[in-house]
C-alpha cells in the first residue's frame, strides 16, 4: 500500500471514530493511550486498534463494538499482519500439597480436628520427610497408646502464632503505617517439605491466620502502601507475581501449594496500573510478557470449546461470544477446610461429591468464599453452584486485562497486538453488556447453564464501572439500585441475603466499598462515592476505638455496627485490605 493510500485510508477511520466517540457520553475515563511513531503504512492499524482500546476504555460498548466493525473493514483493505499468538503456559514444578504428600495421615489429622483450625496443619513444617513420617505413622498407628495428637506433635512443628502489641494512643493512621512491617514477610527460602511457596522479594501478609500473600488482598494492601510512601514494598509485591507467573504459570491464591490449583480475581493488571501511574508507561512494558500470560492462563480452551458449553474458566456463549468463570483444577476437598468440604458434600449425597468439591474451590477462587451469590437456591451452601454462573466481577476484570496489554503493546509498538487485544476487548465489552445487564436495572451474574440471568444485587454490580465497561446510562441505573438497596449505615452491604456466610448482609468487605468509590466516582457519583466511603470509614474508627485493631471485615448494617462474623473461621485482625483501603479513604475524605 502507499503511504498516501494508507493516509487517506487512517484519516478516513479517524473521521468514523470521531462520529463513535461523540455518541458516547461517559466520563469514565479519558483516552490515555497516545498513537506512537509508525511509518505511513501501518498508521492505519494503529489508528483502528486504538480508536477500538480509547472507546473500550472510556467504557463505550456499543460504540467501541460498532469502531471494530469498521476497523475490521477498514484493516482488511491493509492487509494487517496476522495477530501473535500467546501459547498457554506450562506449569512449572512444585511440591504436592499435604494432601497428596501425607495421604492417610492428612485425613486422619484432619478428620480427627487435632488442631481448631483446619489450616494449621497444612502450614506446618514437618521434621523430616514426608515419606519417613508417612512410614513410620503406618507402623505404629495399630500400635495399643498410639496417639495421632503426640504423633504429630513429635514430627511436625505448627505455624508460630502471630501477634505483636502495638506502641499506646497510636492515631488510626499512625497505627496502620507501624502495621506494615509487622506484616512484612521474607520467603525466598523456606523449610523443607514446607507448603509455603518460595518468594524472591519481601511481601505483606493479610495478618491473622493468613500468614502467606494472597493475590487480590495485595492490590488493595498496595493502595495504602503508596500513600505510606512504601513503592519499594508495591514493586516487590509485583516482581514476586510475575516471577510465579514466569514459573509456575499463574498466580495462585495464595503461595502455598495447597492454592497452587486456581488463583483468584486477576488484579495484576490494576497492580500494574498502579505502579505505572508513580513511575511512567516504562511499568506496562515491563510486566507486559506477564500479563499476556497472565491472559492466557484465563482463556485456555477458548478456541476449542463448543458454543454453549464450558471448559476450565472460559463459557463459550450461544452466540459465540467467550466469557469467563471461576474454576479449580481439582476436584477433591481443600486441604485447608478439608472436614468443612467433606461435611458439605456428605449433605447432599444426590449429587456427586467431585462436582461440590469443584464449586467449593471455584468459590474460594473467586473470593467470595463463601456467598449467596454461588447458591442455586440463594441460601444452603450445599446448593453451591460456582462453575455455572458467569461472574460480572471476573469479566470486568477481564476486560481491564485486556486493555492493559493494549497499553502495554502501544508502549512497545506492536501493531498485532494492538489491534488483537482491541478488539477483544471490544468484544468482551459488548458481551458484558449483552449477558451481565439485568433488565431490572443493574448490573449481575448469568447463569450459563440455566441460560437466564441471576437477580440478586450484590456489591460485584458496580465492577462494571470499576473497569470502566458500563455504560453510562446503565451505570446510573446501577447507583441507583445500590443505593436503595445495599447502602447501610456502615456502608455498602455485600449482598442483601444473610446466610450466616462471610461474603452475605450484614457484613460489608472493604475491596467492595474502594470498587463501589472508585467506579462511582468515575461515572459521576461522587456524593454516593463520598457516602459509601465516610460510613465506611465511621465503622472501622469505631473498632479501632474500642478493639485497637482493624479486621477482615465488618458488620455495616443496623446498630450494632463492629467486626464482622459468619463464615468458616473467626475474625481476623491485621488485616491487610482494610489498612489500604482505610488509608486511601482517610486521604479523600479527611481523618
Amino acid at each position: 500500500m502507499t503511504s498516501r493510500r494508507a493516509a487517506s485510508l487512517a484519516s478516513r477511520f479517524s473521521d468514523r471514530f470521531s462520529d463513535h466517540l461523540s455518541s458516547c457520553f461517559s466520563t469514565r475515563f479519558s483516552p490515555r493511550l497516545s498513537l506512537p511513531f509508525a511509518p505511513p503504512a501501518p498508521r492505519l492499524r494503529w489508528a483502528a486498534a486504538l480508536a477500538v482500546a480509547y472507546l473500550a476504555v472510556a467504557g463505550c460498548a456499543a460504540q467501541a463494538d460498532n469502531a471494530n466493525q469498521a476497523a475490521a473493514q477498514a484493516a482488511a483493505q491493509s492487509a494487517p499482519p496476522a495477530a501473535i499468538a500467546v501459547a498457554a503456559p506450562a506449569s512449572g514444578t512444585l511440591l504436592p500439597p499435604p494432601s497428596q504428600l501425607y495421604g492417610d495421615l492428612f485425613v486422619a489429622v484432619q478428620t480427627a480436628q487435632i488442631y481448631p483450625d483446619q489450616k494449621t496443619f497444612v502450614d506446618a513444617t514437618p521434621d523430616s520427610d514426608p515419606a519417613t513420617i508417612v512410614q513410620l505413622y503406618q507402623q505404629q498407628k495399630s500400635q495399643p497408646g498410639f496417639s495421632l495428637k503426640a504423633f504429630v506433635g513429635q514430627h511436625f512443628t505448627p505455624p508460630p502464632e502471630g501477634g505483636v502489641t502495638p506502641p499506646p494512643n497510636q492515631t488510626l493512621r499512625q497505627h496502620i503505617d507501624w502495621l506494615w512491617p509487622q506484616l512484612t514477610r521474607t520467603s525466598a527460602t523456606v523449610p523443607p517439605y514446607s507448603s509455603l511457596i518460595p518468594l524472591p522479594k519481601p511481601y505483606v501478609v493479610p495478618g491473622g491466620r493468613f500468614r502467606e500473600g494472597y493475590y487480590w488482598d495485595t492490590y488493595f494492601t498496595m493502595l495504602g502502601l503508596q500513600v505510606s510512601g512504601r513503592e519499594d514494598l508495591v514493586d516487590n509485591m509485583l516482581d514476586n507475581f510475575a516471577h510465579l507467573i514466569d514459573t509456575i504459570g499463574h498466580i495462585p491464591n495464595g503461595n502455598r501449594t495447597y492454592y497452587a490449583s486456581r488463583s483468584q480475581p486477576p488484579f495484576f493488571a490494576y497492580m500494574v496500573t498502579l505502579a505505572a501511574q508513580a513511575e511512567g508507561d516504562k511499568v506496562y512494558q515491563k510486566y507486559l510478557p506477564e500479563l499476556r500470560k497472565e491472559h492466557a492462563y484465563w482463556m485456555q480452551g477458548e478456541t476449542t470449546t463448543p458454543r454453549g458449553q464450558a471448559a476450565r474458566h472460559v463459557v463459550a456463549m450461544p452466540d459465540g461470544a467467550v466469557l469467563n468463570r471461576y474454576w479449580d483444577a481439582s476436584d477433591t476437598p481443600r486441604d485447608e477446610s478439608y472436614l468443612e468440604d467433606v461435611t458439605t458434600a456428605k449433605s447432599v449425597p444426590a449429587r456427586p461429591a467431585n462436582e461440590v468439591y469443584r464449586d467449593l474451590r471455584a468459590g474460594a477462587e473467586s473470593g467470595w468464599d463463601y456467598s449467596s451469590r454461588w447458591f442455586g437456591d440463594g441460601k444452603t451452601l450445599a446448593t453451591i453452584r460456582t462453575t455455572s454462573i458467569v461472574p460480572v466481577d471476573l469479566n470486568s476484570l477481564m476486560f481491564h486485562l485486556e486493555t492493559t496489554i493494549v497499553k502495554g503493546c502501544t508502549v512497545t509498538r506492536d501493531v498485532a497486538c494492538v489491534t488483537d487485544f482491541s478488539a477483544r476487548a471490544a468484544r468482551r465489552a459488548a458481551a458484558i453488556n449483552r449477558y451481565l445487564w439485568n433488565r431490572r436495572g443493574y448490573y449481575g451474574d448469568y447463569d450459563w447453564q440455566l441460560r437466564k440471568p441471576r437477580d440478586a444485587v450484590t456489591a460485584a454490580a458496580l465492577y462494571p464501572l470499576f473497569a470502566g465497561v458500563a455504560w453510562p446510562e446503565r451505570a446510573k441505573a446501577t447507583a441507583r439500585e445500590v443505593r436503595k438497596t445495599l447502602l447501610q449505615p456502615g456502608g455498602l452491604a455485600t449482598t442483601t441475603e444473610n446466610t450466616g456466610q462471610q461474603w452475605d448482609a450484614p457484613n460489608g468487605w472493604a475491596p467492595l466499598q474502594w470498587i463501589a468509590i472508585d467506579g462511582l466516582r468515575g461515572y459521576g457519583e461522587p456524593a454516593l462515592a463520598k457516602d459509601i466511603g465516610t460510613r465506611f470509614l465511621s465503622d472501622v474508627k469505631h473498632v479501632y476505638a474500642t478493639e485497637g485493631k482493624l479486621v477482615e471485615k465488618y458488620v455495616v448494617e443496623g446498630a450494632g455496627i463492629g467486626g464482622g462474623g459468619g463464615g468458616e473461621y473467626p475474625l481476623q485482625d491485621g488485616f491487610g485490605w482494610t489498612n489500604g483501603v482505610t488509608l486511601k479513604l482517610l486521604g479523600m475524605y479527611g481523618e
